[in-house]
């Protein structure tokens, strides 16, 4: 299964044997803080903690994450006593030999990622654990519910939890039978990473002062819709541009050939081809560059919502980078983002071509006030408390 996700640019496999538990640096000296995430969303609060938490603690840190993306950024970002390594694949002998090689004194794990073999073995060892963050979708609580017994046990194996939104706060406390804290989501107190002045002013020279809208984190199913809209927009704005940025890039083949059906002129960022006058789309078809295409875009469509079943994605980072946002109706995944959106107008919400085209026209100035206004709103305490809590954690005794 690794080796096809390799093929697939999915897994490095140059650090394959991390996988299966092996480790590719030594356990430093001193009590070790391990924190994981799953990709690139965790890993900006896995960053933001650990840079906190080395200003007020004398800690070492051992960081993982499962996708080639979060190891890049971490690779670039994590401060030097810290280290990244992936996490495990979840079968008992890479389980063990990952744990018996770190000896983690406590561990934090970022929204939802509970992998049984893993948190039985750190039961089963005795050292404290913390899940921040925690965010469930209905779907994940109700597959939960449908095993109690397992999920009260699995679950037991944190000290503390803080959950994001109320629904994962009620849904937790069920499962665990005891008060699980709604703090509030820490990704809304965490900027995101900025576009670079210099790539950024060179890539708007290209486009000129053309309109452009943003396709962001789109899946398999929505290009259709999207490209159409687009066909249609360019009837009333004959030099848009529509940036279209797949959530998954190694898809960018078969997108350049729905676009080129589609009758449209592009042009792909894989192959460092710019945007010149003429084209009409321009194929985003890499990884963490996102933060330049909501500078670039006067708004932005967030994908995963216009199907079923997906969930949507985060339209965090486009509010905070000043970008107008429209989604399709299918968000379950951040409900309580959205429907704090929603309730201060701070978000379109588009189903069909037509929805988008007519919302492209609209004024967007009351748009993106009225989404900071539901950031604000949403924003507690959150990363405060969890920092409390971690603290505490590192202070527990041992079973």
């Amino acid at each position: 299964m690794l080796d096809r996700r390799a093929r697939r640019g999915k897994e490095d496999p140059a650090r394959i044997r991390e996988r299966f538990g092996y480790p590719a640096a030594p356990r430093p000296q001193g009590k070790l803080l391990w924190l994981h995430g799953a990709s690139v969303g965790e890993s900006l609060i896995l960053l933001e903690l650990v840079q906190r938490l080395s200003d007020t603690a004398d800690l070492e840190f051992l960081v993982t994450t499962g996708t080639t993306t979060s190891a890049k950024l971490m690779s670039e970002k994590l401060p030097e006593r810290a280290r990244h390594q992936y996490i495990p694949i979840d079968r008992l002998a890479p389980v063990k030999r990952f744990l018996d090689h770190w000896k983690p004194d406590a561990a934090v794990f970022v929204e939802s990622e509970l992998w049984p073999n893993l948190l039985l073995e750190i039961q089963k060892r005795g050292f404290p654990a913390a899940l921040v963050n925690a965010r469930m979708n209905e779907k994940s609580l109700a597959n939960w519910r449908k095993r109690p017994q397992a999920a009260r046990h699995l679950l037991s194996a944190f000290s503390w939890i803080g959950a994001a939104d109320d629904r994962t706060a009620k849904g937790l406390s069920d499962l665990t039978g005891h008060n699980v804290p709604r703090l509030g989501n820490l990704k809304l107190q965490i900027a995101a990473p900025s576009a670079d002045d210099g790539p950024l002013a060179i890539i708007r020279t290209a486009i000129g002062e053309r309109p452009v809208w943003l396709a962001a984190s789109t899946h398999d199913g929505e290009e259709g819709i999207l490209l159409d809209a687009h066909r249609k927009y360019l009837q009333a704005r004959p030099g848009a541009l529509l940036i279209l940025a797949p959530r998954h890039p190694e898809r960018g083949d078969g997108i350049a050939h729905q676009i080129a059906a589609a009758e449209l002129t592009f042009a792909r960022r894989s192959r460092d081809e710019t945007p010149a006058a003429g084209v009409q789309v321009w194929l985003a078809d890499t990884l963490g560059e996102m933060a330049y295409w909501y500078a670039l875009a006067d708004q932005a469509f967030i994908g995963g919502s216009l199907r079923d079943g997906i969930g949507g994605h985060n339209p965090i980072e486009a509010t905070q980078a000043g970008c107008p946002i429209m989604t399709g109706p299918y968000t379950a995944s951040f409900e309580d983002v959205f429907a704090a959106y929603r309730a201060h107008n701070g978000v379109a919400v588009v189903e069909t071509p037509d929805d988008i085209v007519n919302t492209l026209q609209l004024p967007t100035e009351d748009l993106l006030e009225n989404a900071h206004r539901a950031l604000e709103e949403l924003t507690g305490n959150a990363m405060d408390e969890t920092l409390v809590a971690i603290h505490s954690l590192l202070h527990e005794d041992r079973q």
